[in-house]
């Protein structure tokens, strides 16, 4: 399976869990959460354990707080114009 198809798997999974998210918005909550797991786990220490681990994890995160990622506002400059904005069109 490729990153593609793993990200838009679980875009769909966190839009259902979300219908308050733009697609856009999705995608890019997948990503952050995707790459924090990945980049905390190894820097634990940890072997790398393979994409299937990473998407579990994720959609565990995605089943506990993905139906309030809307509320989420940030200060950080690298994801404050991906996250914080209204006008996104809605699926």
């Amino acid at each position: 399976m490729t990153m593609h198809e793993y990200f838009e798997r679980l875009t769909n999974y966190l839009l259902e869990k979300n219908p308050s998210l733009a697609y856009a918005q999705a995608r890019t909550w997948v990503e952050l959460l995707w790459e924090d797991f990945e980049t905390t786990y190894a820097r634990a220490g940890h072997e790398y354990r393979g994409k299937e681990l990473t998407e579990k994890v994720v959609r565990q995160w995605i089943d506990r707080y993905g139906a309030t990622l809307h509320e989420f506002q940030t200060n950080n400059p690298k994801y404050k114009h991906l996250l914080n904005r209204n006008d996104y069109p809605k699926h």
